[in-house]
């Protein structure tokens, strides 16, 4: 029993011990450049059935600028088949629709890393706190099919 106690005291110290190790074993132990290039193929491979959603519309090409708006949000379209997301970048982070209006649970892909988690209410509407940083994509799961959005820059 004490044992036990021992353990689950220690599980919520682990967080500032284990940043220690994984930096000294990232330093002192590297994970080899090919064996990363293999993991990260294979991460890209998890999802084989995925269809790609294509930009059909991006603000910064597309949209006619406004003389004297600044801070204007960044408007994008993506669409596979009858599927479209409508999605709205800003500083504040990111808002948007999926269409037809479906519920559906979006993650921000933003690299190797765990993206945010978000999800798309009845009609299809999402927003997340965070705007993305560097490249991002959306990876969607709506109505029993995955789609993954072109990546782009914010």
């Amino acid at each position: 029993m004490q044992a036990e106690s021992r353990l689950d005291d220690s599980r919520l110290d682990d967080g500032p011990l284990e940043q220690e190790l994984r930096q000294a074993a990232a330093i002192l132990d590297p994970v080899p450049d090919h064996l990363l290039q293999l993991a990260v193929d294979a991460y890209a491979l998890h999802d084989l059935d995925v269809r790609i959603a294509e930009l059909t519309f991006d603000s910064l090409v597309d949209a006619i600028p406004v003389r004297g708006a600044t801070d204007t949000p960044r408007m994008l379209t993506f669409q596979a088949g009858d599927l479209t997301v409508d999605v709205e970048v800003t500083g504040d982070g990111l808002m948007g629709q999926v269409l037809p209006p479906q519920p559906a649970r979006i993650e921000v892909l933003g690299g190797p890393q765990a993206g945010a988690a978000l999800t798309a209410d009845d009609l299809g509407r999402f927003t997340g706190d965070a705007p993305p940083s560097g490249p991002f994509a959306l990876r969607l799961r709506a109505g029993g099919e995955a789609v993954v959005t072109e990546w782009l820059r914010a």
